[in-house]
Parts: C-alpha cells; structure tokens; sequence
C-alpha cells in the first residue's frame, strides 16, 4: 500500500513546542507559577510568537495551563474529577451547596434547545442560572430552560425575581416523576456571560454538558451546562458530586 498524503504531512511547529514546553513545566515550573511573558517565551524557544501562542492555547485545552484575569498564564493544577451521572434521575444537588441558584427569569431559548423541548418559537420558558461550586471556586455555569406546563403548581407568590424564583422552579420540578434522560458533552469556547460567571477569559475552552430530562412521554426540561474544561474531567455514573483527584 502506497503512502497516504497524511502520512507526508510534518508535524506543525507548534505542535512540537507544545511538547518541548509540556516537559518544560514538568521539570521547571510549580502548580501556580506565572509563565514568563510571551516575548520572553518566544525568544527561548527560538519560535514566533504566533507559534508560541498556538501552543500555549493547546496547552490550556488540555488542562496544563490557566488564563487569569489580572495574573496572566499560570501552571495549572490537576483536573478534578466532576461526576455528572445518573442519580437516579433526580435533580442532582439541588438542594446541596454545590449548585448556588443565581437567577430565574422567563425567555425565549435558543433555537437548537427550542426544538428540544419541542416549543414554537417565540415561546417564553423559565430559564434558572445556577452556578457549580467546589472548594470556594467556580467550575460550572448551568441555565436549565423549563417550559410553564412542566412546573404547574408555580403561583405568583412563588415566583420573586431572583434567587428564590430560581429555587421555586427547582422545587416544582422535584416533583416532576423523571423517566430518563440523555446527555451529550461536546467542547466549546466560553461566552461572555459564562466566562464571567467561571473566571475565565471569553473564549476559554470549556465542556459543555446538554442534558434532556423526560417523563410522560415528553420533554420536561433541557440543561446547559458549561464546565471549565482547564480544570474539570467529566465522569458518569452514580459516583460522588465533586471528587477531587488531588491539591
């Protein structure tokens, strides 16, 4: 068999470096520390300065590297394990300090988690934002779009803005009988909103976990959540919220 065209493709330089400076933070650098600046870097390693920062933005995707707001590029340190597994179809920690209620409102979804719930457009649901907590420290940002004929039993009363909105939503679905759901994670980049919400820089690679709650034959409420992909490993099943792999 002949040679494929892929197999005559070089590595690209960034890739190369991206090993050489992998190793680098291995042997010279501490869980913390500041990188040097970009110039520096690239005067180093004898590289551009384009190349170096394709491989520092490779470096972060794969959870080596932190961006900082106000600090700059840090060595990071290793990812926690963060189950987002079944728990027998309940709403996992909604009443545990992991998950903080930020907001509820009502609006109009996007149009891909629109379809989900199979509403038209233009149909107002509530929209609660959460916020994943471990050890003092952001790691998650969820909105969770509930259609009005899923939570029934919301009164006037229930429903202040704010917070206590968000929790009224949260104990009316509680009592939703849950038959299943199905989840999908694919990587994305973080938005504005997110990146805030998580400390991190817009554009910061993060996991993004879109799961789809059913019961009765229909969707009841869709979840976006989005993980911060520098410090969190996904895992599944019925293991524990928040396990962290080490200091």
């Amino acid at each position: 068999m002949g040679t494929t065209q892929l197999e005559t493709v070089p590595e690209p330089k960034y890739w190369h470096l991206k090993t050489v400076l992998s190793e680098a933070l291995d042997s010279e650098f501490a869980i913390g520390e500041i990188l040097p600046n970009e110039r520096e870097l690239a005067a180093r390693f004898g590289v551009a300065r384009a190349t170096l920062r394709q491989a520092l933005e490779q470096l972060e995707l794969e959870g080596r590297l932190q961006r900082r707001r106000g600090v700059g590029t840090t060595v990071a340190p290793p990812r926690m394990g963060v189950a987002v597994g079944d728990r027998a179809h309940s709403w996992e920690d909604a009443d545990d300090a992991a998950w903080q209620p930020v907001d509820s409102t009502e609006a109009e979804p996007p149009a891909a988690v629109a379809r989900l719930l199979d509403v038209p457009p233009g149909t107002l649901v509530h929209t609660v934002r959460r916020t994943r907590v471990s050890h003092g420290q952001p790691i998650a940002a969820e909105l969770l779009y509930v259609p009005s004929d899923s939570v029934t039993g919301l009164t006037a009363i229930d429903t202040p803005p704010g917070a206590p909105r968000a929790r009224a939503v949260l104990r009316e679905l509680r009592r939703v009988a849950l038959e299943g759901r199905e989840q999908s994670v694919e990587l994305g980049s973080a938005r504005a909103d997110d990146a805030k919400q998580l400390d991190r820089l817009p554009g910061a690679p993060v996991l993004v976990v879109t799961t789809r709650y059913t019961a009765a034959g229909h969707t009841v409420a869709v979840a976006v959540a989005t993980y911060r992909a520098d410090t969190c490993r996904l895992t599944f099943g019925d293991g524990p919220a928040v396990e962290l792999l080490a200091s």
